[in-house]
C-alpha cells in the first residue's frame, strides 16, 4: 500500500514539503509507502475548459499534470499539500487540481485522501476549504486529524518549532494509514466503492 504526497509549493523543499515529510514518516512508520510529488516551480495554467481530455483521455497540456495522472492509479491514498496565498492556494496548486480532477478524477474516485496547507499567520482554514472541495466532489474519504491539518512558520526550519502542527500532521498520517487498511479490509469482504448513479444536471435557471 503506498500514498502519494502532492507537493504543491513552488520550493521542493520549503514549509509545505516540511508538513508532508511529517506525514510521510508517520505513514512509514505504519507500515504504508509514501513518495512525494512536487509540481514544480514553472507557471501552471489553469483548465481552459477545451475538453481535449475526454478525447485523449489525459490533459492535452501535459507537464506535471499529465506526469501525476498517469501514475496517480498505482496509489491507495494521496495528501495533497499547498502554501497560502492571500487566504486561498497558490496560483500554480489551483490550476495543477483544477485540470487533475477534470482531466482523471475517476483514477482517484473513492481513495482516501486528504488536504494540508503551511502559512505563514492566517487564511490557513479558507484554503483548506478550498483543497477539501476538490474531494467531495469526486467521492473521496477525508483522513482528518486532531485539528485542522495546518503548519505555520516562514522557513522549514521555523515550521520545525511548531510542535503543535508537527503533531497533526503525524496523527494525519496515522489515521489516513487506519483508513487505507480499512477499505482494503472492506474490499478483501466483498465490499467495493459505491456505483454512481447516471448523473442529473440541474441547471438553476430550469
Amino acid at each position: 500500500m503506498n500514498v502519494l504526497l502532492v507537493n504543491g509549493s513552488p520550493h521542493e523543499h520549503g514549509c509545505t514539503a516540511a508538513a508532508l515529510t511529517e506525514v510521510a514518516k508517520a505513514l512509514e512508520g505504519e507500515g504504508i509507502g509514501a513518495e512525494l510529488f512536487w509540481i514544480g516551480n514553472k507557471p501552471l495554467g489553469g483548465c481552459i475548459g477545451c475538453g481535449g481530455c475526454r478525447k485523449a483521455g489525459k490533459c492535452v497540456f501535459g507537464g506535471p499534470v499529465a506526469e501525476f495522472t498517469e501514475k496517480c492509479g498505482e496509489y491507495d491514498g494521496f495528501v495533497f499539500g499547498s502554501p497560502v496565498h492571500y487566504a486561498a492556494m497558490g496560483g500554480s496548486m489551483t490550476g495543477f487540481m483544477d485540470r487533475v480532477f477534470y482531466s482523471a478524477g475517476g483514477k482517484l474516485r473513492g481513495k482516501p485522501t486528504a488536504g494540508v496547507v503551511s502559512a505563514r499567520r492566517g487564511g490557513t482554514t479558507a484554503a483548506l476549504d478550498q483543497l477539501n472541495k476538490y474531494f467531495y466532489i469526486n467521492g473521496m474519504p477525508i483522513a482528518t486529524s486532531q485539528y485542522w491539518p495546518m503548519v505555520h512558520g516562514n522557513t522549514p526550519e521555523e515550521v520545525a518549532q511548531d510542535l503543535e502542527g508537527l503533531q497533526i500532521m503525524r496523527h494525519l498520517g496515522r489515521n489516513l494509514a487506519w483508513l487505507i487498511r480499512c477499505i482494503e479490509a472492506g474490499k478483501a469482504a466483498g465490499i467495493e466503492v459505491p456505483a454512481l448513479e447516471p448523473r442529473v444536471n440541474t441547471n438553476f435557471i430550469h
